[in-house]
C-alpha cells in the first residue's frame, strides 16, 4: 500500500499529545504532511515542534496547496467538527475526527451520507474500544460465556471534574456537557455490547447545579456564571429487544471517589465488570468470580489509529464508524430532548 498523507486540523493538546505520535509510530504506512490551525503562528510551532513540513490557518488553501492529504484527522472544538468533516470529505479525502460526531444528530446523519456517497471512510477516536478489557468482554460476549445481555450499567462520572479552561462549559461550542464529554465514550462500549441498536424508549434527566454553584475542583476553578452545560446526566435506554442500559455521566457529583469509568454488563450466563476486570458466573454447579490479574496497558490510543487506517485500507477494523457515529449523536439528542421535556 502506499503512505498516506495526512493533515491534523487543529493545533491543540489532543492532536500535539495524541494523534501526532500516534501517526508518527505509524510512519510505515503515513506521513503527516499539513498542519491547520485558525492562528498560523500556532500551526507553525506544532509543526515546526514535530518535523511536519506544511502549516496553514486555512484548509481551503491546504487542499489546494502542496500539503494537500489523503485522510483529515479533525481535532478542534466540537462545533467544528462538522463543517471541517464535510469539506475534508468534499475533498475526498478520509476523515478521523475527534467525538462526539457533531453537535446534531442531522449533522452527523450528513456526514455520514456523504461519506458512504464519496466511498470514504469517515470514523470517529472513541478509543476506549482498543482497551484490552473492553476486547476481552467483546470475546466473552462472541463465545456465549455471556448468554444473550439484557442489562448494561455504564458509567463515566467524575467527583469534581469541571474543566477550568477552554470551551468545556460553553454549549454553543461544545454542544453539551458531561454527556458530550464524557458520556459518549462509555455510551459507545455499551452500545457496541448490543449490536448499536436504536432504543424505543429513553428516559434522561439532566443537572447543573455544582457547575452553577462554582468553586474549586480538581481540574481547577471554573466561573458558574458562564457554566451553560449539564454537570450530570442520566438516562435509561429500553430497546426493541428489552435489553437495557443505565447510563450516568457527571463532571460534578457528590459521590466517594474522584472517578469511576465503568460498565458493568449482565448476561444470562455470565456478567462482566469493565475494570477492573472480572467475570461472574457458574462453574460445576457453584458460583464463580474470575479475576485477571495479568492484562498488560495498551496504547489505546495507537490501537484506535491502527483500526482507522486498516478501514482506510480496506480491512477488518472494530473503529467507530460513520454509521455508528450518526446513532450515537441520534441517541445523544434524544437524551437531551428528554431531559429538557
Amino acid at each position: 500500500m502506499p503512505i498516506l498523507k495526512v493533515a491534523i486540523i487543529g493545533g491543540g493538546h489532543i492532536a500535539d499529545q495524541n494523534h501526532i505520535p500516534a501517526l508518527k509510530a505509524l510512519g510505515d504506512r503515513v506521513e503527516i504532511v499539513s498542519i491547520c490551525s485558525r492562528v498560523k503562528e500556532k500551526a507553525r510551532a506544532l509543526a515546526d515542534k514535530h518535523q511536519i513540513p506544511f502549516a496553514y490557518d486555512k484548509a481551503a488553501e491546504m487542499y489546494a496547496g502542496e500539503g494537500r492529504p489523503d485522510i483529515v484527522v479533525i481535532c478542534t472544538a466540537n462545533n467544528l467538527h462538522y463543517p471541517f468533516a464535510i469539506q475534508a470529505l468534499e475533498n475526498d479525502c478520509h476523515v478521523f475526527c475527534e467525538k462526539p460526531p457533531a453537535l446534531s444528530a442531522e449533522q452527523a446523519s450528513e456526514m455520514a451520507e456523504l461519506a458512504r456517497e464519496k466511498g470514504k471512510i469517515l470514523a470517529y477516536n472513541l478509543q476506549l474500544r482498543q482497551t484490552p478489557e473492553f476486547t476481552l468482554i467483546k470475546k466473552c460476549r462472541e463465545e456465549g460465556t455471556l448468554g444473550r445481555i439484557y442489562h448494561i450499567k455504564a458509567n463515566y462520572l467524575r467527583r469534581r471534574g469541571i474543566p477550568g479552561w477552554g470551551n468545556f462549559t460553553n454549549k454553543s461550542i461544545q454542544g453539551g456537557g458531561a454527556l458530550m464529554d464524557l458520556g459518549v465514550h462509555i455510551l459507545d462500549l455499551a452500545l457496541e455490547m448490543l449490536d448499536y441498536q436504536m432504543p424505543d424508549r429513553i428516559v434522561a434527566n439532566t443537572y447543573d447545579f455544582l457547575g452553577k454553584a462554582g468553586g474549586k475542583g480538581l481540574m481547577g476553578e471554573w466561573n458558574p456564571d458562564s457554566f451553560e452545560v449539564e454537570d450530570a446526566c442520566f438516562a435509561h435506554l429500553s430497546f426493541p429487544d428489552n435489553s437495557s442500559i443505565s447510563l450516568s455521566a457527571s463532571f460534578a457529583l457528590n459521590m466517594k471517589a474522584e472517578k469511576d469509568i465503568n460498565l458493568e454488563v449482565f448476561g444470562t450466563n455470565g456478567g462482566a465488570v469493565y475494570k477492573p476486570l472480572s467475570l461472574f458466573t457458574e462453574i460445576g454447579s457453584e458460583l464463580a468470580n474470575i479475576d485477571f490479574p495479568h492484562i498488560e496497558e495498551a496504547d489505546i490510543q495507537l490501537k484506535n489509529t491502527i483500526a482507522f487506517l486498516d478501514a482506510c485500507e480496506g480491512k477488518h477494523s472494530n473503529i467507530a464508524n460513520a454509521e455508528q457515529g450518526a446513532i450515537l449523536q441520534k441517541i445523544v439528542s434524544k437524551i437531551y430532548e428528554s431531559a429538557g421535556s
